[in-house]
């Protein structure tokens, strides 16, 4: 008998209103000497929803069962690769229909575009730093932006297998990135990512790290860089002003263009003498003491524990609010 043909779930998503046309931000080449380095977490930051979460929900186990698993996380009952490893195994459908959801459940920032231009143009390169499924957050970008531009984005995250069935089931692992109980350790993925640009650093320069994310999961990752730009409004924005952690507010990446040009000629003004802005982390800057002698470790106040049991369930830390690394191919 012929399998009956999937039909994908009605979408109820909300949706953002939509915004008045602003003026488009310049992406012209700034000139500058030092090698700047974009990092970015993916879900909640480039995309203001959660693309597991839409697979779950949609084909899943759905929403009910992943809340119950949010408290067993919460709770230190089980760990995030744990749940995780349940959360998929859930799934029973094609990854290109696993994707069609994708399309009209997910909003971009609204300016990301316009600021991954500017990177390209600047040889600024831009990494996402995700927990999620390489494959699918792959996909996601290159229908958001275009695969040409697509192609620009390194992705450091986890793989997935997915194996078709004799009775036509689609039954999906994730692939994890590192044997940890968080499957994918952030705070890793950046610390190689640094070395590996120092290394490759060609003008003698060593590179500026910047971090872009919205929950209290990604400070293992932002803790490494040297700036920190926090979506305003949401939990990693509170965490920081709640411990007095240095980091730029922003609402789109527009705000996050003009800051990265700011930063820019503060870096070139502190080749001459002129110190440096209040935003650097001196931590992860280490390099920086020497003009910097009274700064503090800002992340020094962090509880390891706290954060291991953010980055488990980020949707606990993390509420969506309107605005005021090479490819491995899904088994179909």
């Amino acid at each position: 008998m012929a399998p009956s043909a999937i039909t994908l779930p009605t979408i109820t998503e909300k949706k953002m209103p939509a915004r008045p046309a602003l003026p488009r931000s310049t992406t012209a080449n700034m000139g500058t000497k030092r090698k700047i380095i974009c990092f970015s977490d993916f879900d909640g930051t480039i995309f203001l929803q959660d693309t597991g979460h839409q697979l779950f929900d949609n084909f899943g186990c759905g929403p009910d069962r992943r809340a119950v698993l949010a408290k067993q996380m919460e709770s230190g009952e089980r760990t995030f690769r744990e749940v995780s490893d349940e959360l998929y195994s859930s799934l029973n459908v094609p990854f290109d229909d696993g994707f069609q959801v994708m399309k009209t459940a997910l909003d971009i920032d609204p300016d990301f575009e316009t600021f991954h231009e500017f990177c390209v143009n600047n040889d600024i390169p831009f990494n996402v730093i995700s927990a999620g499924l390489k494959p699918m957050l792959r996909k996601v970008l290159d229908h958001f932006i275009g695969e040409e531009m697509s192609k620009h984005i390194q992705i450091v995250a986890n793989d997935v297998k997915i194996t078709k069935t004799d009775n036509d089931e689609h039954n999906w692992e994730a692939v994890w990135k590192h044997d940890t109980d968080l499957g994918h350790d952030k705070a890793l993925s950046m610390q190689e990512a640094r070395r590996l640009a120092e290394l490759e650093a060609d003008n003698g320069t060593i590179p500026m790290i910047i971090f872009i994310g919205d929950g209290v999961s990604d400070l293992p990752a932002a803790r490494e860089a040297d700036v920190l730009f926090a979506r305003r409004g949401l939990r990693l924005e509170e965490y920081c002003i709640e411990h007095k952690i240095k980091h730029i507010a922003f609402d789109t990446f527009a705000d996050i263009q003009k800051e990265v040009m700011k930063l820019a000629k503060f870096d070139e003004e502190k080749t001459k003498g002129r110190g440096l802005p209040a935003v650097f982390n001196p931590r992860a800057n280490l390099w920086r003491r020497a003009s910097s002698k009274n700064a503090i470790p800002v992340f020094s106040a962090l509880s390891p524990r706290k954060e291991d049991k953010a980055f488990m369930w980020p949707e606990v830390f993390t509420e969506s609010v309107p605005f005021k690394v090479a490819e491995a191919a899904p088994v179909a």
